[in-house]
C-alpha cells in the first residue's frame, strides 16, 4: 500500500466515525430548536400564558360589573322595591328631571369623575 492509499483510509475512517455523531447532533439540535421556538414551544407557552393572565383581568372587570348590575337590578324587585332606585330607572328612561333639580351633562369619553353642584372641587 502506497501513503496515498494509507491517508485515504485513514479519511474514510475518520469520516465513517464523524457522519453518525453529526447525524445525532443535528437530530438533536433540530429537536431542540423547535422545542424552544416552534409553535408549541417555550415561546409561544410564554405568550399563551400572557394571554391567559389577560383574559383572567378581564373576566374579573366583568364579573365585577356583573355583580354590580345584578345588585342594581335586585333593588328594582317587586318584593323588595328600592324608592329612589325606581325614581332614578323613571328619571333616566322617561328623560325627566325635577324644577329644582340641577343637571350637569358630562362627555362619556371623560374618566373625571362628574362635578356636583354645590361642592368644593
Amino acid at each position: 500500500m502506497t501513503a496515498i492509499d494509507h491517508v485515504r483510509d485513514a479519511l474514510g475512517r475518520a469520516l465513517r466515525q464523524t457522519i453518525g455523531p453529526a447525524i445525532g447532533a443535528a437530530i438533536v439540535g433540530y429537536f431542540a430548536y423547535h422545542a424552544i421556538q416552534g409553535d408549541r414551544g417555550l415561546i409561544a407557552l410564554s405568550h399563551l400564558q400572557n394571554e391567559i393572565q389577560q383574559a383572567e383581568a378581564v373576566l374579573a372587570q366583568v364579573r365585577g360589573e356583573r355583580t354590580d348590575l345584578e345588585q342594581r337590578a335586585s333593588l328594582l324587585k317587586r318584593d323588595h322595591l328600592d324608592p329612589d332606585m325606581l325614581d332614578e330607572r323613571a328619571r333616566a328612561v322617561l328623560n325627566y328631571s325635577h324644577p329644582d333639580d340641577v343637571i350637569i351633562l358630562v362627555p362619556r369619553s371623560s374618566v373625571a369623575p362628574p362635578v356636583i353642584a354645590g361642592q368644593p372641587k
